[in-house]
């Protein structure tokens, strides 16, 4: 049966697809399509010709064995092979051909996409809003020719997203999915906001100054924890630029989205201390170390400063450092417990 093999195997490398796999492919692809035609045998082979150009189906049937005492139920062998190739296979064929040829390319492509993203789990990329009216929970975002997905649980609360505008996105995941290769992106994972900070802090990139610690509510506030690794170097005031520069210009990808910036602590009091920032902490207690639960006592005038609206503030610091904090009022504390109380105490 002739099938234009050649032209199969030019159109196959042009997409970078070798000969072989093509001919593994094609002949399952005959054989399944063989076997339903009428009166197939079950048991059949596709041998492929490139030179003629042409393919032959060989079958085999199957020849009942004669029972005897030690095998009542012998079961069958094959027999010879012979050409059982359809006189009208010629049609089919070719349908066939084009099936396979296409899910080839399509696989060829989605390995291309797949190679070139799988590099980019965790990394920030920038894409731009494309409207889908079948999909309307999910924001895809073209980047080059490719479409990510930016779910609903990775959207920013309130925040809209325009057909046509630019965005930059963390990439969470890439995997492969039933329909292709499928890339997630994110606008409220806590480390878009690491990635943003790096394009404009060389002294992250550099390795002077390390983001230790970030806790986000997306859209409302972020808290971040920095540390400086080189002596001499401010780690609050690299992140935040001259001016504020730099902290704007991170600011201007999260919309109104605020950004509270502290010093990171290997001790646990002064780090919770300064993850309640902006409010002023005169001490903490640490309760557990093996708990991780601590008091932190705040001058009544700044409570609500440290709780924050709707308990932001104090939900945020236990994100950041990983620890329960009660916060209570120092003047309340001290009527009760007489002077002292706490184990760390710091100056107003």
């Amino acid at each position: 049966m002739e099938l234009d093999l050649n032209g199969i195997y030019q159109l196959a490398s042009e997409q970078g697809i070798d000969a072989q796999t093509v001919d593994e492919a094609l002949t399952e692809a005959l054989r399944l399509a063989y076997l339903k035609t009428p009166h197939a045998a079950k048991h059949a082979r596709v041998e492929l010709d490139p030179r003629a150009g042409s393919f032959t189906v060989w079958a085999r049937d199957e020849i009942p064995q004669e029972p005897t005492e030690e095998h009542p139920h012998p079961g069958f062998t094959l027999g010879e092979e012979y050409d059982d190739t359809p006189s009208d296979f010629g049609r089919l064929a070719a349908a066939t051909a084009r099936q396979v040829i296409s899910q080839l390319f399509r696989k060829a492509e989605d390995d291309k996409i797949f190679g070139a993203f799988s590099g980019q789990r965790g990394k920030l990329i920038t894409g731009v809003v494309q409207q889908d009216a079948k999909d309307t929970a999910n924001v895809h975002v073209a980047v080059g020719d490719v479409e990510a997905l930016l779910p609903r649980r990775e959207q920013v609360p309130g925040e809209r997203y325009r057909h046509g505008q630019r965005i930059r996105v963390y990439v969470v995941n890439v995997s492969r999915g039933l329909k292709g290769p499928e890339i997630i992106v994110s606008r409220s994972h806590p480390e878009l906001v690491r990635k943003l900070f790096e394009r404009e802090v060389p002294e992250l990139t550099s390795g002077a100054v390390s983001i230790m610690a970030i806790a986000r509510e997306a859209g409302a506030r972020t808290k971040i924890a920095v540390r400086a690794n080189v002596p001499g170097v401010n780690p609050k005031g690299a992140l935040i630029g001259p001016g504020g520069s730099r902290v704007r210009a991170v600011m201007e990808n999260l919309g109104p989205e605020k950004i509270d910036i502290v010093d990171w602590s290997s001790d646990p009091a002064t780090f919770i201390a300064a993850a309640l920032s902006p409010a002023v902490v005169s001490g903490v207690h640490v309760i557990s170390d093996k708990n991780q639960t601590a008091v932190a006592f705040i001058h009544e005038d700044q409570l609500s400063l440290a709780i924050g609206k709707e308990g932001q503030n104090a939900r945020l610091a236990a994100k950041l450092t990983g620890w329960k904090i009660g916060i209570e009022s120092e003047e309340a504390y001290a009527a009760k417990q007489g002077q002292g109380g706490y184990t760390h105490k710091f100056n107003d």
